[in-house]
């Protein structure tokens, strides 16, 4: 499986409209989950986050929402912010933009967020334009560290080693709190969290406003 851990510039030229980074000023760091909430893996999260007094960005799907409503409840009641990750976790190069946009609108019923990643990263101008338009104070939110907890091929602390060698002010950090990624995210985490206190950095959720 090929993937860049850290998203290159020419790619964020390529869409910058879209936010690959946050602003370094505060010595921040941003860690995001996709693709929850899940029974097993949201709950570690949110007990992981607390322990460390950290803050975080979920992008939800909007079946998983729906089919665990009181995980996404104690997802907000513990002050982290929310976004919208479509209801079926849609590629957007592989659907057609009108089916994409309801199928975003479908989740946006169930997470009431401007902020929004496109699974995969995968999304055409067009699609960007769409959501902009339909979804009041749109913000698609990319990342510039990916963890690689979603790859099977390699272990825990490699997920780690992708996070810390590349982390800095400013950084979005995709981890993901889901059945594929948990063994990995079940290792990573805690050490990530250990790492941002060490070296003094804030984890702190991507404000929807």
């Amino acid at each position: 499986m090929f993937y860049l851990t850290k998203t290159p510039g020419i790619l964020k030229a390529l869409y910058k409209s879209c936010v690959w980074n946050m602003s370094p000023a505060g010595n921040k760091v941003y860690l995001t989950f996709d693709d929850g909430p899940h029974p097993e893996a949201t709950p570690f999260v949110l007990q992981q986050l607390a322990k460390y007094n950290a803050k975080a960005t979920f992008f939800c799907i909007g079946k998983n929402v729906v089919e665990y409503p009181a995980i996404y409840q104690q997802i907000l009641e513990a002050g982290h912010t929310t976004g919208n990750h479509t209801h079926n976790h849609l590629n957007g190069w592989k659907t057609n933009t009108q089916q994409y946009l309801e199928n975003t609108l479908e989740a946006a019923k169930y997470i009431a967020s401007p902020l929004f990643r496109p699974p995969y990263g995968r999304i055409t101008p067009f699609q960007v334009r769409q959501i902009r338009q339909k979804i009041p104070g749109a913000k698609i939110i990319m990342w510039d560290i990916l963890s690689g907890d979603f790859d099977t091929m390699i272990n825990g602390e490699a997920c780690v080693q992708n996070v810390v060698f590349k982390l800095q002010p400013g950084s979005i950090v995709v981890f993901h709190d889901s059945t594929k990624a948990w063994d990995r995210l079940e290792y990573a985490l805690p050490r990530v969290l250990e790492f941002c206190k060490k070296q003094k950095f804030e984890v702190a959720s991507i404000p929807v406003s």
